[in-house]
């Protein structure tokens, strides 16, 4: 199942619905109301903290300019935001 690589969204939800005692099915929509939450509410503005798992935030990257690696043409690329997660879980 678990690739030494990582695992994707339907490993998550095999493992959540084992370690919860419920069903995929349920284990999937909790999944995927929590993403939709911390995308939802990042967006807004906030900055969302689980103790002991780590910090959803808003990276915003200004307007700036690149190269077409093709080309080597100058481009610019403009300015976007992304969400941003930082792990402060101790290995």
């Amino acid at each position: 199942m678990a690739s030494s690589l990582g695992w994707g969204k339907t490993e998550l939800v095999d493992k959540v619905a084992e370690k919860a005692g419920i069903t995929k099915k349920d284990a999937k929509t909790a999944i995927e109301a929590t993403m939709e939450v911390i995308k939802d509410s990042v967006k807004d503005g906030a900055e969302i903290r689980l103790m002991g798992f780590g910090t959803f935030k808003k990276q915003h990257r200004e307007a700036r300019k690149g190269r077409n690696p093709q080309t080597g043409a100058e481009i610019e690329i403009a300015a976007s935001d992304s969400l941003s997660f930082k792990s402060n879980v101790k290995y």
